[in-house]
């Protein structure tokens, strides 16, 4: 798992329902490294930190091999990493096989996985069709946030190299998996709900 694009974004006004909205969503690829910090990305913008940024959303990971999927959706956008708001575009991972509280090296940062990503209406935005956010969730292909345990650099190049694998076998995907095909698995709930290393804010919203 190595990073093939770093991407960080400057504050774009858009507007949304007749009203001028900023947005960080417009992440794109930059040649220089990212110093991720326990309260984000450094030089990176988030705008709504109500909801993106701060200790448990501190840098978001993507992977390339999930591009290929959603091109096939949307064939006439111009494609390039970033497309998704991820600061780190990773080139291949499957959210069935990281777990939350995972805990990685990368670079000269430590990271742990906090939570999937849930899509808001500023990935429809970028894609400029409110489809994708629908597309999103079924596809299963969330990508995932980290807190920053170790803060430091990583650049191209760099891999994802696991230090600590949490025993509780729950996956990022099985925790994305109740917006759609387990909505209605009480059971999978409560035991979300009841790991310690996944977000308090997201237990919560279960």
């Amino acid at each position: 798992m190595e990073v093939i694009s770093t991407n960080i974004a400057i504050p774009t006004s858009i507007n949304w329902n007749g009203e001028k909205v900023e947005t960080g969503i417009y992440k794109t690829p930059v040649s220089t490294s990212l110093f991720l910090r326990k309260s984000g990305v450094k030089d990176d913008h988030v705008i709504d930190q109500k909801h993106h940024g701060g200790e448990h959303k501190a840098c978001y990971f993507y992977a390339a091999n999930h591009y290929e999927y959603f091109k096939v959706l949307y064939p006439n956008i111009e494609w390039k990493h970033g497309m998704f708001g991820e600061n780190l575009t990773i080139d291949n991972f499957e959210e069935t096989n990281i777990r939350i509280g995972d805990t990685f090296k990368i670079g000269t940062a430590i990271i742990q996985v906090s939570e999937p990503r849930k899509p808001c209406y500023k990935l429809g935005i970028r894609f400029n069709n409110q489809k994708i956010l629908n597309d999103f969730i079924q596809s299963s292909y969330s990508g995932f946030y980290v807190r920053i345990l170790q803060e430091g650099e990583v650049k191209i190049g760099d891999s994802l190299e696991l230090i600590k694998r949490n025993p509780n076998d729950l996956s990022v995907e099985d925790v994305f998996s109740l917006l759609s095909y387990n909505k209605d698995n009480e059971l999978l709930k409560q035991v979300i709900r009841e790991e310690p290393l996944l977000s308090e804010k997201y237990r919560n919203s279960i």
